[in-house]
């Protein structure tokens, strides 16, 4: 039996995969920006950087729950 991984990080692989960069170097992206507001994140992530909103979603609210510990 494998273990799935759920949440926003089951999108990982196919992010990682399609836009060539590994999680961590989008998670430092983040962190580094001005904004601080998931949907403006997010945003920023889609005209910025091309993202798609599923992918974008899924890396910032992974980052944002990590910073505050949950």
């Amino acid at each position: 039996m494998t273990n799935t991984v759920k949440g926003p990080a089951g999108y990982f692989p196919s992010i990682e995969k399609k836009y060539g960069r590994p999680i961590a170097e989008w998670k430092t992206l983040i962190r580094s920006s001005p904004l601080t507001k998931h949907m403006e994140l997010v945003s920023w992530l889609q005209s910025e950087h091309g993202l798609g909103h599923g992918h974008a979603n899924a890396l910032v609210s992974h980052t944002l729950a990590e910073d505050s510990g949950k």
